[in-house]
């Protein structure tokens, strides 16, 4: 017998369902045994499968977010270590209001959005931190720019997947 999906493929399999010879590279091992994948109807999780309109809203969430957060953040008189923990605290902030604005679904491309929104928030800090002319300097503070990529990763981790 030769495969289906691959005519140059032998085969002894069939698809337990439709009797459709298979080859192991289109095999899919389901509870019920094997399967060709029209049989096996193979679909993301519904966790993983983000409408449209839910992206749009995590973007309005998360900008609306990170804006304010960033506002506050500049008027917090902490830095050094202390920036760390307050940008891993806005990270985490932005996830969870990323995720729930989208009715806690995961992706990768909310996990854009949210890393995208701690940028957003920085930036926002640094602008509202310093005079314009020093905006430069504030946001290559070497502490500033651990603390963003902390956020990020906070942010984007909050998003994921487990």
């Amino acid at each position: 017998m030769r495969c289906a999906l691959h005519p140059n493929t032998e085969t002894n399999l069939t698809c337990g369902k439709c009797g459709q010879p298979i080859c192991p590279k289109c095999l899919i091992q389901t509870p019920v045994g094997a399967r060709c994948p029209e049989c096996a109807a193979v679909k993301r999780l519904p966790v993983y499968s983000v409408p449209r309109i839910f992206y749009v809203r995590a973007v309005a969430a998360s900008l609306i977010t990170a804006s304010a957060l960033g506002a506050v953040w500049s008027f917090i008189p902490f830095g050094g270590f202390f920036l760390l923990i307050i940008a891993i605290g806005v990270g985490y902030a932005i996830g969870e209001v990323v995720s729930f604005s989208v009715n806690r679904k995961r992706g990768r491309g909310l996990q854009v959005i949210a890393g995208s929104s701690m940028v957003v928030s920085y930036v926002v800090r640094s602008l509202l931190d310093t005079p314009l002319p020093n905006f430069v300097d504030s946001f290559l503070n070497v502490y500033g720019l651990i603390a963003l990529v902390l956020g990020i990763v906070v942010a984007v981790s909050t998003l994921r997947g487990n």
